[in-house]
This record gives structure tokens, sequence and C-alpha cells, in this order.
């Protein structure tokens, strides 16, 4: 039986110690964000700003997200980008009176963020659902693995402190959705009895499931569409042990005029067939391949995340990063590197 989400009465009121004397907040999370991460950003800042005594929130992420979220982001009034002006971003970080820290479990995945972070004054507050957190910078940590996503967490706590989902400010209400869909891939994965409740009590509150999964999944440019077919027919490789993997290199980036974020769900594709029950996704950068891996139940998408990559994750949605010349000395390094990765993890 999944474990209940717990949330006591205590650490709700240290909560909310914490914010009532800060008249100036910051949200971070976590390098690349995805909509998890970027929903529960803007669902606190909404919530801070039009229900806890109007607060001044600024969100801060280490990375701009990527085109696709731009509904999201939308919802959030002052945003940040740490690789855009790291000296503003540090600033706001630094004279925060609260800092929430969300959808990560160490802050070095805040990358140029985390040295801000670490030597702010004020009191940190972690929300997050994956395993393992890194608690001791954190004066509150608020961490529960059986949900679906952070936004699902942060979904509990707030409706716990206004007295549930139709007192939600309608931004912060919608950012939940939007994150737990995100994060679900659609109520696909990492769906718990809680997820259900929490999305049936957000449409009787008044959110447009409809809008959300337009703008989501269905309103990429036809670019994307074309390139998710040449990596299907010329980038995806398939092993004897069951694994799919793909490598997006900048070279295809160029070819199909790539922006950020429109290669989010590839990973999932190969999953569809009943031969393969693990897929990754290699993406080539300036100096690493970020990896994201995804398995279906009864294999192990964090360990080979973990072993291999650099990363971690949840059982059956994982992912890292491999540093070059670090790990391997190149992109041509990438197609041995991963072969073997499989063979150890699957062989």
């Amino acid at each position: 039986m999944t474990k209940a989400v717990c949330i006591t009465d205590e650490k709700l009121a240290s909560l909310k110690g914490l914010i009532d004397p800060a008249e100036n907040i910051a949200v971070i999370s976590h390098m690349n964000p995805d909509g998890d991460a970027v929903g529960a950003c803007a669902a606190m800042s909404s919530f801070l700003r039009e229900y806890l005594g109007k607060k001044d929130v600024t969100v801060v992420l280490p990375d701009a997200p990527g085109e696709p979220l731009s509904f999201v982001t939308s919802l959030i009034p002052k945003l940040m980008v740490g690789r855009r002006d790291p000296e503003a971003a540090a600033k706001a970080i630094e004279s925060a009176g609260a800092v929430f820290v969300v959808d990560l479990n160490r802050l070095e995945r805040t990358s140029v963020l985390e040295q801000a972070v670490r030597l702010a004054a004020a009191p940190k507050v972690l929300i997050d659902h994956h395993p393992g957190p890194e608690e001791e910078p954190f004066s509150l940590v608020f961490s529960e693995v059986n949900v679906s996503s952070a936004c699902e967490l942060i979904y509990h706590i707030l409706t716990r402190i206004c007295g549930g989902a139709a007192k939600l400010p309608a931004d912060c209400a919608t950012a939940l959705m939007c994150g737990m869909t995100t994060d679900t891939n659609n109520f696909a994965n990492s769906v718990f009895p809680s997820t259900l409740r929490m999305a049936s009590e957000l449409l009787e509150a008044g959110v447009d499931r409809d809008a959300i999964v337009l703008n989501l999944f269905n309103s990429y440019r036809t670019n994307r569409i074309r390139l998710m077919g040449h990596m299907l027919d010329k980038c995806l490789r398939i092993t004897p042990e069951g694994a799919a993997w793909m490598l997006l290199t900048k070279e295809i980036k160029q070819m199909f005029d790539f922006h950020d974020g429109e290669s989010e769900g590839f990973v999932n594709i190969p999953l569809a067939s009943k031969e393969i029950r693990l897929s990754i996704l290699l993406t080539e950068e300036d100096d690493r391949i970020r990896v994201s891996v995804r398995s279906k139940k009864g294999t192990s998408a964090r360990e080979i995340a973990g072993r291999f990559f650099n990363g971690g994750g949840h059982e059956n949605a994982s992912g890292g990063r491999l540093m070059i010349p670090a790990d391997i000395p190149g992109v041509s390094a990438v197609e041995a590197y991963v072969e073997n990765a499989i063979k150890q993890c699957l062989g």
C-alpha cells in the first residue's frame, strides 16, 4: 500500500513562521528546468504574492526554460536567469528574506546559483520529491517520494495552509496542474492515488486542463515533428538487452533549427515497444552530454543514471550528464560508452 503524504501541523507552523517576516523571497529550482520545476516555481510565486501577505517574489533559475514552457513562465511576473546575469541573480538570492528551493534534492543541481544559495543568510526551505535530500543547508525540509512531482507535494502543503484547492490563487492552481501533468507525462507514469485526487480537486476549482494540454503538448513548431521523425528513423539504436538509445547532436540541432525544449518526451517513445524496457536520450551541449533515462517497472533507470551518467532520480525516470573531456573524450565516444553501460546494467 502506498504511504499517504504526511505534512505535520508543526512543519506548517514553522513554514509560516519563516514566511511571515520575509518581505522579499527568492524561489529557485534546478538547471535545465523542466515543467515540474517551472510549475513549482510559478505556483510558489503566485501563492506567496497573492495569498500570504503580498510578498515580493523573484523566481531565479540557472538556465532559461525551453520555449514550450512559455505558457508556464507567463505566470511568473519576476523571472531571472542565472546564466544570463549571474551578478543580478546572486544579488536577488543573497538579499532575500527567505529562500525556497524546489524540485531538487542536492544544491549542486542549482549549477551557477549554488554558491549564492549556500551563502545566503536567509532561512532556506527545501520542497522536493526525489530520494536522498541534502538536508544540512536548509532550515526546513519537505521531502516526500510517494508523490508524482514537486508540484503535487506543493499542492498538499499549500492546500493545508489555505483550506482547499478552491482557495488557491488561479495562477497557482494552473501552475500546479501544469507541473504535475508534465512530470507524469500526462498521467502515463508516477501516478499515485493522491495525484488523481489532486487533479480532480483542481478541475473542480476551475483549472482549464484542456488549455494546459493544448499549450504544453500540442503547440510545438512543425520542425519538432520533423526532428522526431529523423531521430526515430536515423538515430534510434536498439540493443539485444532490450534497451533503446538516441543521440541528439549539435549537427542535428542545426539541421532542424532546434529550440530548447523541443526534444521533450522523445525519451519516452521507444518504451511503446513491448521489447524495450529502458530508453536513453543523449543531447550534445557545449561541454557535456545531457542524459535522460526512462524505464518500465522492473528495470531501474536510477541505477544506470547513477552508475554511468553522474545522475540519479526516480526508479523509472532519471537523468544525468557526461562531461567532456572528464567522462568521455567527445561525441564520437558516446556509442561505445552507452552500449557498455547498458550491458553492465541489463546484460
